[in-house]
């Protein structure tokens, strides 16, 4: 039997010292039978990061275009002026002056989504709560019934909201029944934060009621022996369990709801204007898009700026709650 061959040292570094190709898509562990390499995943990166990143680049690239003088569109010519026209305006004989109508916009629609997500966590605490002590085919039904309102369209759900919430609706009805008399309800802020609260509640029970899904309740029994109040309680043992869950449902609130359009439109009427509503009139009317991308970025900071503090929180509540 012929002895075997020494293995060169050109050969063994070729081994031991992979391309650079190899490094980024392959595996550090040994690829278990019947599974795919890293590589195989290169498409769909390729096709998330094209339909992901690609469309807000293009926003931020707007946003530093300038505006053709006549007609939508931009102008490849690098600009701040859209920038500007958030804080500054000109008047006729080129004076600045300081401008605080988007800001107004930006803190009603910062309000809203503040007032929306605050009562939905309040809401959606003690439900969460309470589907989590039934037992767990009950807890399915429940699920079920909090996900119905997804199975239809938002604009039907808004358009119902109207039914209801406007002159001759049952609430009006009632109302004038009871001698109290008809209110106008429909197209206030009222309506829109109403269709808020409606549409993202379930964002807010949802993962509550998943942090607090597996929850050992045999902990609760625990410091009620040894002397705790229903409050400590609440606040010491069940609340931080589901801080996770909180934390989600406040991120998943705030964001959308800060960017909303369809309920402000609809069930405010137009009266209430918030920055969804002023980027698509940029788009649609004014034929502004430097300045509708300029408010597009300017959201997109917020809401990155919120997931992130609201991921931090919640890492945090994550591992006190596993303390």
């Amino acid at each position: 039997m012929d002895a075997p061959q020494p293995v060169t040292g050109t050969e063994t570094s070729a081994r031991e010292s992979p391309s650079r190709w190899s490094r980024w898509f392959s595996s550090t562990h040994p690829v278990k039978p019947g599974m795919l390499s890293r590589l195989y995943s290169l498409p769909s990166i390729l096709i998330g990061l094209l339909f992901t990143l690609g469309p807000i680049g293009v926003i931020i690239a707007f946003s530093f275009m300038s505006r053709p003088d006549m007609g939508g569109g931009v102008v490849f010519r690098f600009s701040t002026e859209a920038y500007e026209k958030l804080l500054f305006r000109h008047d006729f004989f080129g004076n600045r002056s300081f401008d605080t109508r988007y800001l107004a916009v930006f803190g009603t629609s910062l309000w809203q989504a503040l007032l929306t997500t605050v009562i939905c966590v309040a809401l959606a605490f003690p439900i969460a709560l309470w589907m989590s002590m039934k037992s767990a085919k009950v807890q399915q039904i429940l699920v079920l019934l909090v996900t119905i309102p997804f199975w239809t369209n938002l604009l039907v759900r808004t358009y119902a909201w109207m039914l209801i919430l406007n002159e001759n609706g049952p609430i009006n009805w009632a109302m004038r029944l009871l001698g109290i008399g008809s209110q106008q309800m429909l197209y206030t802020s009222f309506a829109s934060v109403i269709g808020l609260i409606y549409t993202f509640l379930p964002f807010a029970i949802l993962p509550m009621y998943s942090a607090l899904s597996g929850f050992d309740f045999r902990l609760v029994e625990a410091a009620y022996d040894l002397g705790a109040h229903k409050l400590t309680v609440m606040r010491r043992v069940i609340f931080r369990a589901a801080m996770p869950g909180v934390m989600s449902g406040v991120a998943l609130c705030f964001i959308p709801a800060f960017g909303s359009y369809v309920q402000p439109v609809l069930l405010g009427g137009g009266r209430v204007l918030m920055v969804g509503n002023l980027i698509a009139s940029q788009f649609a009317e004014a034929r502004n898009w430097p300045f509708g991308a300029a408010l597009s970025t300017v959201i997109l900071a917020v809401t990155l700026l919120g997931a992130l503090i609201a991921s931090v929180i919640g890492g945090r509540a994550s591992r006190r709650a596993g303390e």
